[in-house]
């Protein structure tokens, strides 16, 4: 089982590194404060990065900066980064490791910001794996971080330190903006970048909000509908063979996209009903099975786009089974009119696929082979199915 699962990452990740990298219109500014026209991979950064893949124009080769030898870059219409040597506090929230002082503890580092909102007052995200921290400046005045803690009161009792909310109130006053406003202010992205939104507007200031358009939509619900082709093998003195047997399968996938990397990554469970029946003589030996389950698929999925339109994918899952009123029924003479159970078993299946528009796919899966009796009298089974998957996504 666990070479079969080995196996199937080297696929998904043999498809990762052959799919297109997309490198889109963007700049970079030197130590110079050159800026510089040029195609930048956008891998959709989950953390903030410390270097990034350019090239100066199409059939240029790509070129490596980091955080030493440029101030910022950017992707026009998306993200811009900017280079600060700041004081961060990296304090913990995981209780365990979190201490009983309730003041931030600094340290100067050089960090690539990311501009949120960019006006007289500038908002600005870190991130660094669980690690999320927002900093401001208000026009050409230093950058500081609003600070937001948690910490022991007790072993078991965490307080929190809102400075933020005291900082936000004493620097970014406004006439639209009342006290109240601001002690409910949550330390989230989209509460503060409303916040320095409207002080922008409240200041007719110049104002850019810089969305992050790929992480929209990050629920698909999909149903999925099929015919699956199986193959079933009982292993004994004479085995019986049914082959090439077409039942149907009806599903419906919950899909969670992943927010980063441009959201090539997704999560899946799919509840599936499959079904199929089938009969079979063998000299003297006649066998009939009913085959019905319920299939609980889970596992992740790895998209390759093509364009706006258009995208190829790749996935994987464990399925656990249970068969639903399944019975293997011989009758003969060796069996004597005998049944056998029709066990719940788990296995893995790989699938590829294209999906269309966002709404319809198709995929053609496989499953691996497993033993889906009970071994009564030293019988036993090999099961194995491809399916060909029809999708449409209803959100």
């Amino acid at each position: 089982m666990k070479i079969k699962l080995l196996l199937i990452f080297a696929l998904i990740l043999s498809f990762k590194s052959y799919s297109q990298i997309v490198f889109e219109k963007g700049y970079i500014i030197d130590n110079n404060d050159n800026k510089i026209d040029c195609l930048i991979e956008n891998i959709d950064w989950n953390n903030n990065p410390t270097e990034i893949q350019y090239k100066l124009n199409e059939q240029g080769e790509n070129s490596l900066a980091n955080i030493q030898n440029i101030k910022g870059f950017g992707i026009y219409n998306e993200s811009k980064y900017e280079r600060f040597n700041i004081d961060i506090d990296r304090s913990s929230s995981e209780l365990r490791e979190m201490k009983f002082e309730n003041y931030p503890v600094f340290k100067k580092e050089i960090l690539f910001l990311r501009v949120i909102v960019e006006g007289k007052a500038t908002l600005y995200e870190y991130i660094d794996g669980n690690l999320v921290r927002y900093f401001y400046k208000i026009d050409q005045n230093p950058v500081q971080q609003l600070v937001f803690k948690t910490y022991k009161i007790q072993q078991d009792q965490v307080g929190i330190n809102n400075q933020f909310r005291q900082q936000l109130w004493a620097n970014l006053q406004c006439a639209e903006i009342g006290i109240v406003e601001v002690e409910k202010l949550k330390y989230k992205a989209e509460e503060l970048t409303n916040f320095f939104t409207k002080y922008n507007k409240c200041q007719n200031s110049n104002l850019t909000i810089y969305h992050d358009q790929t992480k929209k939509d990050l629920f698909n619900l999909n149903i999925r509908t099929g015919i699956t082709n199986s193959n079933l093998t009982i292993s004994n003195q004479s085995p019986f063979n049914f082959s090439n047997r077409i039942g149907f399968r009806l599903g419906l996938e919950a899909e969670f996209i992943l927010p980063f990397n441009k959201n090539k990554w997704a999560i899946l469970f799919e509840p599936t009903y499959h079904s199929f029946s089938t009969g079979n003589t063998l000299e003297t030996e006649k066998a009939k099975i009913i085959y019905n389950t319920i299939e609980l698929p889970v596992g992740f999925r790895y998209y390759m786009f093509v364009n706006d339109k258009s995208k190829f994918f790749a996935n994987t899952q464990y399925v656990i089974m249970q068969a639903v009123n399944s019975t293997l029924h011989f009758e003969g003479n060796k069996y004597k009119n005998s049944e056998r159970q029709i066990l719940p078993n788990s296995s893995l299946f790989f699938g590829a696929g294209y999906n269309f528009r966002g709404k319809y796919s198709a995929e053609l899966r496989m499953n691996f082979k497993k033993n889906i009796l009970d071994n009564y009298f030293s019988d036993s089974s090999t099961y194995r199915s491809f399916s060909l998957v029809l999708g449409y996504t209803l959100i």
